[in-house]
């Protein structure tokens, strides 16, 4: 399996299953833990379909998608022709229809944020993948230990808050 990938990919919505396909392929085939493709695969579905909402194509008329394994981390980021906003986590409401995507890699990886270069807005996340760790098996996603919690008098999505793994696994 390669480090990392590049792929180019059309400014559509069918882009997003080829992208995680693409992504989880590679990633489970360089033995990373299939929790952790879980979560990049949710990552870069939510980043891809932010870009295709919000932003325009790259020159080419193209997004482009990649990845990179990088000691214990995974950098996936989708790169597009920017937006008239920047990219932030939203605050929706729980009757929102969006909102809650950078919301969701925020609570999904390790760290993420915003590069800016000429024609060009990458929005990249970070997640933690050691070498050492089981490939299958055993691993809970990120995404199965988080729940998130609205403030009752707002409505708004506050916090995220972990569950325990053991209760998760069964013992």
């Amino acid at each position: 399996m390669r480090a990392s990938s590049v792929v180019l990919l059309p400014h559509a919505p069918s882009s997003v299953a080829v992208a995680r396909k693409r992504l989880c392929s590679e990633l489970l085939a360089s033995g990373v833990r299939s929790g952790v493709v879980d979560d990049a695969a949710v990552i870069i579905s939510e980043l891809l379909s932010n870009a295709l909402r919000h932003a325009r194509p790259l020159p080419s008329g193209q997004v482009r998608v990649s990845w990179i394994r990088t000691g214990d981390a995974i950098e996936v980021a989708v790169s597009d022709g920017g937006a008239m906003t920047e990219p932030r986590r939203g605050r929706p409401t729980l009757s929102s229809l969006g909102g809650r995507g950078l919301g969701i890699v925020e609570a999904l990886a390790e760290h993420w944020g915003v590069r800016h270069e000429p024609g060009c807005t990458t929005v990249w996340a970070v997640l933690n993948a050691p070498r050492n760790a089981p490939a299958h098996g055993g691993s809970v996603p990120k995404l199965a230990q988080t729940a998130a919690f609205t403030d009752d008098d707002t409505g708004v999505v506050g916090s995220t808050a972990r569950l325990n793994h053991t209760r998760l696994a069964g013992g």
